[in-house]
């Protein structure tokens, strides 16, 4: 049963796959707002097939520009958070290879960082910078990797950098405007942090032990994992919203970074070890 299952499920995932590529690809070459609402709509296909139930706390912010700064466990992440709203992702490079997973993210616009390439860090910030001054939400995963999902790693700063070159460049342009341009005086961006923590399995509490169904990282391979988790039970995840954080042209960015580390470590921990009351779903 668990077999058959999976075959469906994959052939339901393929089908739906080839009819909104194409779409996708003609949206985003024409730039339609279309582009950002069809990764969402497979996410949620992808969610429901994968029996996985994404249960929220708080909201996203409204204020544009918006830098989303999440923790990360799994290649799972990016369906559960894709699934809330039309946004971007900002990736490590290996992504764009993934089978259907990062098709996907390329159509889905996902700015991609080469991490052994330090020089490469110059050209991304100002890739970033651009999305987000076009109001587009990114996510970065700045914990530079995934984790077994019972711990959050120290968060790096490096491309937060990309919201003050954002408000930066709309300043330049203010003030080419004669100062009534979008980056004018007391122009902020919002940093906003985001847990994401995979709680129960099948209804009970998941634990350290069994994490590692939903958890993907260090030298596991993506297809068994994959696979495991289809065949596997229902888990929930809960995805916490944080308090956002204005960041405005003199804002320092590790400050801000290491902010949205303690309350993403704090809202993580909260809902593995269940302290926090049961999100709406």
């Amino acid at each position: 049963m668990q077999r058959l299952r999976v075959v469906l499920s994959l052939l339901a995932l393929s089908l739906v796959t080839l009819v909104l590529l194409p779409v996708q690809w003609a949206a985003v070459r024409l730039d339609r707002p279309l582009a950002g609402r069809i990764p969402m709509w497979w996410h949620r296909i992808a969610l429901a097939l994968l029996r996985v139930r994404v249960l929220e706390r708080g909201r996203p912010a409204e204020t544009r520009p918006l830098l989303i700064l999440s923790n990360h466990v799994s290649w799972l992440d990016i369906s559960v958070i894709g699934s809330r709203m039309p946004l971007s992702f900002i990736a490590k490079a290996e992504v764009a290879g993934w089978p259907v997973f990062g098709l996907f993210a390329k159509l889905q616009r996902t700015v991609f960082v080469d991490r052994a390439r330090r020089a490469d860090t110059g050209r991304v910030t100002s890739a970033i910078a651009v999305r987000l001054g076009r109001g587009d939400p990114m996510v970065l995963f700045p914990e530079g990797t995934s984790t077994n999902g019972s711990e959050v790693l120290p968060f790096r700063s490096a491309l937060v950098g990309a919201a003050r070159q954002t408000l930066a460049d709309g300043q330049a342009v203010a003030g080419d405007q004669g100062g009534n341009g979008a980056g004018g005086a007391g122009q902020r961006a919002m940093v906003q942090p985001l847990s994401i923590a995979y709680t129960r399995l099948a209804g009970l509490p998941m634990g350290r032990i069994k994490r590692p169904l939903v958890a993907w990282y260090g030298d596991m391979d993506l297809a068994p994992h994959l696979l495991a988790l289809m065949a596997g039970p229902p888990v929930d995840v809960e995805l916490s919203w944080g308090e956002p954080i204005p960041f405005g042209p003199g804002t320092d960015r590790k400050s801000v970074t290491a902010k949205a580390e303690d309350e993403v470590r704090t809202m993580t921990m909260a809902a593995l070890t269940g302290r926090a009351a049961t999100p709406a779903a």
